[in-house]
């Protein structure tokens, strides 16, 4: 069983990745939020991942943190969701962000998701609740909350109001912010200056 790859990424689409492993490229389905995450061409990728096999393929599923496998493990005990619909629920809504609305019972912030109509979504409520009650999924929710920071909350919600992704605006965000004690203001010129690269 394939758990992790780390080589050099020598191709990249949404959707889907292929490492090269010492001469051997293995194709990695990915969500949309690892994509966007993903290093340039010929740079070095690390990728936890989840080996499907069936009786006529063997299929690898890529994830940047260990909380997003497990979210999507978890997703695919779920009656009706094998690792395609899951994988397509995570290129939906971050990880972090599913967990929560799963334990909150928040059905709206389900069928948002492409894929999920009322009856899935009430299913993964009541199949999810409890286990995601108990998961640590990510470390972006962590340091957006723990840091005590409005400022963090602040940046990445104009951030996401004029377009950016999450995920993306998160990352930049929590990176940006190493360095002092930096205003909104400075935050957001950094940030996008970052994103136009």
């Amino acid at each position: 069983m394939i758990a992790q790859i780390s080589g050099i990424l020598a191709h990249k689409v949404a959707g889907e990745v292929v490492v090269d492993v010492g001469g051997i490229g293995y194709q990695v389905f990915i969500p949309l939020n690892v994509f966007y995450k993903l290093p340039e061409l010929g740079a070095s990728v690390s990728l936890h991942i989840y080996t499907h096999l069936r009786e006529d393929a063997l299929q690898l599923f890529g994830f940047h943190e260990q909380g997003e496998k497990q979210v999507f493990l978890q997703l695919t005990n779920v009656t009706g969701i094998g690792p395609k619909l899951a994988l397509n629920i995570l290129s939906g809504i971050p990880a972090d962000d599913l967990a929560r609305a799963v334990k909150d019972g928040d059905h709206l912030r389900l069928v948002a998701i492409p894929g999920v109509g009322k009856k899935l979504a009430e299913r993964m409520i009541v199949e999810l609740r409890d286990k995601f009650a108990t998961m640590q999924v990510s470390p972006t929710e962590t340091f957006i909350h723990d840091r005590g920071s409005q400022l963090a909350q602040d940046a990445v919600s104009a951030l996401v109001n004029l377009g950016y992704r999450r995920n993306e605006v998160e990352k930049n965000v929590r990176d940006s912010m190493q360095s002092g004690k930096p205003t909104l203001e400075e935050v957001i010129k950094e940030v996008l200056r970052r994103m136009s690269r």
